[in-house]
């Protein structure tokens, strides 16, 4: 599959809720998986022709555990995307310090508010992440079976403290379509020592074998969640 599937999902996103505008410094969390790289090639390609012109830099955070982020040095270099590679002490204070038995909910905070520090640093603008439609569906079960609440992540969030606008070009993107596309890109191996022992993948599992059953379990979910007539309960 070429990366053009994964443009015209990309696109229809960010047309559908108003991701990007003139002159918006676009930042991508490049974590160095399927889905940071993926995104970071889409958004490179639809620079080229989006009716928006935006500046497109990248960010990974290097939580200290080794990881070698040359290749993606290389990927950004040729694409002319300005890249930076923050180091931090996030998987020391995580594994080794607090011992988190469930630690992904603060990793993702510590990145996050890593990345919107390195974002306000260089001027501001909009942070680019690469959750995905998968993610939505995993997100809402998540919180519908461990919360007891209907709810999913925002395609666009403005995060108030911190002056930065996330935006996630992928909602529309299945996953299936980011790993055929991923193969020609630089993906760098997750080192995480709690890698698919998470939540999160106990919900992708359990989605696959509502599948078995229910052929299209995950696109009624996901429909449910964007069709603007379909998800709201009991709202006056």
């Amino acid at each position: 599959m070429s990366i053009q599937k994964i443009l015209s999902s990309m696109r229809r996103a960010i047309e559908h809720f108003d991701m990007i505008s003139d002159g918006d410094t676009v930042t991508v969390g490049l974590s160095g998986g399927k889905d940071s790289v993926v995104l970071l090639a889409a958004l490179s390609e639809f620079r080229r022709f989006s009716p928006h012109p935006f500046t497109l830099k990248a960010v990974t955070i290097d939580m200290g555990l080794n990881a070698d982020y040359s290749p993606l040095s290389k990927f950004c270099k040729e694409r002319e995307i300005d890249y930076e590679i923050v180091k931090t002490d996030i998987a020391e204070i995580i594994f080794d310090i607090r011992k988190e038995k469930s630690p992904c909910s603060l990793c993702s905070k510590m990145r996050r508010g890593a990345l919107n520090s390195a974002i306000i640093k260089n001027g501001g603008g909009k942070l680019a992440l690469g959750h995905h439609a998968d993610d939505v569906a995993e997100t809402f079960l998540m919180s519908l079976l461990y919360e007891g609440r209907l709810s999913t992540f925002s395609p666009v969030s403005y995060m108030s403290r911190s002056d930065v606008t996330l935006i996630r070009p992928l909602v529309y993107t299945e996953e299936k379509d980011i790993i055929s596309v991923s193969k020609d890109f630089p993906v760098v191996h997750n080192p995480c020592p709690a890698n698919h022992i998470t939540k999160r993948e106990y919900m992708k599992e359990l989605i696959k074998k509502l599948g078995g059953d229910i052929p299209r379990a995950k696109d009624s979910i996901l429909t449910a969640l964007f069709h603007p007539e379909r998800n709201n309960l009991w709202k006056k």
